[in-house]
């Protein structure tokens, strides 16, 4: 019979979503920058830009769901679906390699600068200095104790790896009880991460701007705070979901993705505790010390 489905895959209807992506993602950056550069329109067109980016998120992800209820999600599409995932997450670590490299760019090859913090919270200064030896941190730079908030942030993330598997292996086992419960904790975790995160911030002893450790420290560590925003989203939509009985023990593929990042978060935080906090710290004087 001509036209008859003879393969595994379906073949998806007319969307709109990937062309109103492709012009709200244009009018989001153009917004950020005519807003950094003091446009008058400038946060308007941002926030038109951002309205309609969550708005693709929500119906083209809501299309994927009725798919998903409709069957059309076959062993070889839910195959390909998690070879995307795998793809998407190995992108993202490259991007962290690149924050990484600079941190050690910055660390082994250390300019010959000084630090002298600002007097009543006011901005420190950088001098170049004409004597003495190259160091990391730079001479005079007071840093964030590694043992105290990112050593309990560290304890957070490790125990919210443990309670999203467990919310996975009670969906598996047709728990829905634990599953919701286990997400609950997830978030609740991820949520007081970000917290503690914020609150370091707030009282770090370094500026982002004009020095390069500061500017290496917040970028790795800030981009890696913004995925565990993301992640605690992704984990929340997955409760909602929950709650709606939409995962099944044989079908719930997006809870799954939404493990495999929160554990790609967790693993990446690891390497920021040992080696931003830890070792690039090693022998500064601490803050509060």
């Amino acid at each position: 019979m001509a036209g008859a489905k003879n393969h595994d895959y379906h073949i998806l209807p007319p969307s709109p979503w990937p062309l109103m992506g492709a012009f709200t993602a244009f009018f989001l950056a153009v917004g950020g920058i005519m807003w950094m550069k003091g446009a008058e329109f400038g946060p308007w067109v941002f926030a038109f830009g951002f309205a309609g980016v969550l708005a693709t998120f929500y119906f083209w992800w809501a299309d994927v769901i009725k798919e998903a209820h409709a069957g059309d999600h076959t062993p070889v599409v839910a195959l390909h679906l998690r070879y995307g995932m795998i793809l998407f997450i190995a992108s993202e670590v490259m991007f962290f390699v690149g924050w990484f490299w600079a941190f050690f760019d910055f660390s082994l090859f250390p300019a010959m600068v000084g630090y002298t913090p600002g007097a009543h919270g006011e901005a420190g200064s950088v001098e170049l200095l004409t004597e003495g030896v190259a160091q990391w941190p730079p001479k005079g730079l007071e840093v964030l104790n590694a043992f105290e908030l990112p050593l309990l942030n560290t304890f957070i993330l490790l125990l919210s790896g443990t309670t999203v598997t467990w919310a996975h292996h009670a969906l598996i086992h047709g728990d829905r009880d634990g599953l919701k419960k286990g997400l609950w904790c997830t978030i609740l975790l991820g949520v007081l991460f970000s917290s503690i995160q914020a609150y370091e911030y707030m009282h770090a002893p370094f500026p982002f701007k004009g020095l390069n450790y500061g500017a290496s420290f917040f970028m790795a560590t800030g981009f890696h705070g913004v995925h565990v925003l993301i992640g605690t989203i992704f984990l929340a939509v997955c409760l909602v979901r929950a709650y709606r009985g939409d995962f099944t023990p044989r079908q719930h593929f997006g809870f799954e993705a939404a493990a495999w990042y929160w554990h790609f978060v967790d693993v990446v935080w690891l390497f920021l505790f040992v080696t931003i906090y830890v070792w690039g710290g090693w022998g500064a004087p601490v803050h509060g010390g």
